[in-house]
């Protein structure tokens, strides 16, 4: 039988056993992300309408669909969304795997402070992928493909616009783990909440910077993306000063600590 139980912090694993978990844990994670896959490939024009509902209407009032040019495009990009939708639908179990296999070298203690966040990870991406699927998408499309609609035959390229829309929803996800990323920096003892927050105009102006390098570089969707980026920003702040630093826990430690007899009072 494979292993797939998680080690415990104290159980001792020879280094033929550590290969043999870390091996069953990727075929179950292929085999979860095969899975996957092959149900988005079979579902596969339910994503293709999922995919192109953010498109707007053309002049005519139809609903504008993506157009191909090559012999084997259709086929190619059926596959691209179909690979990452899979990896998406995949992602909790493939996380569970890495996190049960990592997480045995850390103690108790430690243990109590990362999983909390760990768990936050595929939340926070989750709720950056719907974010942009259901707000930046659709700006950005509607922005991009009407401008100057009138002068020109708005047509759009499958392969591109799926580009597009997959690299949207993933740049999306990835930059809502910013609060994860603060939390580490305050609990790493780098940087310390109020020093975040003494600086924060410049924070603000690194958040607008990535806010304009994120695909759909036009003025409305930038300042789309750049709300929500600030909003987590401020969130980020208000979870450091709950978790503390560490310099905070150790000061608690050694305070809650009780003298040694004979020690005289005041």
């Amino acid at each position: 039988m494979p292993r797939l139980r998680a080690a415990k912090f104290d159980e001792q694993m020879t280094l033929v056993e550590h290969l043999d978990e870390l091996r069953n844990r990727i075929i179950v994670s292929a085999v979860v992300l095969a899975v996957a896959c092959g149900l988005c490939f079979w579902q596969n024009h339910l994503l293709l309408d999922i995919a192109n509902k953010p498109l707007p209407n053309n002049l005519n009032g139809h609903p504008i669909k993506p157009i191909t040019f090559g012999v084997a495009e259709p086929f190619m990009s059926t596959l691209k969304v179909s690979i990452y939708a899979g990896i998406l639908i995949a992602l909790p179990v493939i996380l569970y795997q890495l996190y049960a296999f990592l997480l045995p070298a850390l103690k108790p203690t430690e243990k109590r402070v990362i999983v909390p966040f760990l768990v936050l990870v595929p939340f926070l991406f989750i709720a950056g992928v719907v974010f942009s699927y259901f707000v930046v998408v659709p700006a950005a499309a509607k922005f991009l493909l009407n401008f100057n609609q009138t002068e020109f035959n708005v047509q759009v390229r499958a392969s591109e616009y799926y580009g597009f829309f997959i690299t949207t929803l993933m740049a999306m996800g990835l930059v809502f783990q910013i609060p994860m990323g603060v939390v580490a920096v305050t609990r790493l003892g780098i940087v310390t909440p109020k020093q975040l927050s003494h600086n924060r105009r410049y924070a603000y102006l690194i958040l607008i910077i990535i806010a304009m390098l994120l695909p759909g570089t036009d003025p409305v969707t930038m300042l789309i993306e750049a709300a929500p980026l600030l909003l987590l920003f401020e969130f980020s702040l208000l979870l450091a000063r709950f978790m503390g630093t560490p310099g905070e826990a150790s000061e608690q430690a050694s305070s809650a600590e009780p003298e040694p007899p004979g020690t005289p009072a005041g």
